[in-house]
């Protein structure tokens, strides 16, 4: 060992690797977000405080070291909602596809296949795109919506194309708001959703698409948004939305759910 040189072992790059990654995910959650410019401030300071530890300026690094005490909890408080999403990208992407979970430790044969009408939610979707009818529909996947269903009115209904036509004409009083689908049933419709806070979406996008973009960002739901102005179809999934025809819409419930009824 040379006095004076770097000891760099294994699990230093280990460490490392683990941090980019981690700080990747937290810039790409926020990345499109008012939040970015504090993330930006927040390493400013932690690279800020590492020099003054470094070259041993005890008044400034005693400042700097009472804000970052605090700054843990503020964190929290300003980033609540950038932690749940890197929370649920976390389990949804890198854990919900393992066999072992919970419920295949101890619901193994009480285990049921998912089903979704495919058929009805693609049937409605076209002729609401037809008449220009708007609709907010949101397709469970594997985050819970208990939140979201409560916030609307209670329905639990077999889904058909009939039904989420009805709900979304605009002369009924559940139109405004979004129908949340479970499996094959229609729980809830009129419910409140979140609204992204992401200001780099173009401004044709109104308060349906920003919030069938925002439910994405906190769970891994998938969501139809058809515009009321336009008739066009918008496929909101992992904060991300993309305008589809009626055979795209169909083929991506199919790749997803994988059922056809």
């Amino acid at each position: 060992m040379i006095p004076g040189f770097i000891i760099f072992r294994f699990i230093d790059l280990i460490d490392i690797l683990l941090v980019a990654f981690l700080m990747y995910q937290i810039y790409i959650l926020i990345k499109d977000t008012l939040a970015i410019h504090i993330f930006v401030a927040i390493i400013a300071i932690l690279l800020l405080w590492k020099v003054v530890d470094i070259t041993k300026m005890k008044l400034l690094g005693s400042i700097l070291g009472q804000i970052i005490g605090v700054g843990a909890i503020a964190i929290i408080v300003l980033f609540q909602q950038e932690i749940r999403r890197f929370l649920v990208l976390m389990g949804t992407r890198y854990f919900s596809n393992y066999r072992l979970n919970l419920d295949n430790l101890f619901l193994t044969n009480l285990k049921q296949d998912h089903v979704v009408k495919i058929n009805s939610i693609v049937k409605a979707c076209i002729n609401m795109a037809k008449n220009k009818t708007g609709a907010l529909i949101v397709l469970k996947k594997k985050s819970h919506l208990n939140t979201y269903v409560e916030s609307g009115d209670f329905i639990n209904a077999s889904t058909s194309s009939r039904l989420i036509e009805s709900i979304f004409n605009k002369y009924g009083p559940l139109h405004d708001g979004a129908v949340i689908i479970i499996d094959d049933r229609i729980v809830a419709a009129r419910c409140v959703l979140p609204v992204s806070d992401n200001f780099n979406l173009p401004p044709t996008y109104g308060m349906r698409h920003r919030a069938g973009i925002g439910l994405t960002e906190q769970t891994d739901s998938l969501v139809i948004i058809i515009s009321e102005e336009t008739g066009e179809i918008s496929l909101a999934e992992r904060g991300k939305i993309k305008r589809v025809d009626s055979k795209i819409l169909y083929r991506s419930l199919e790749k997803e759910f994988g059922i056809k009824q």
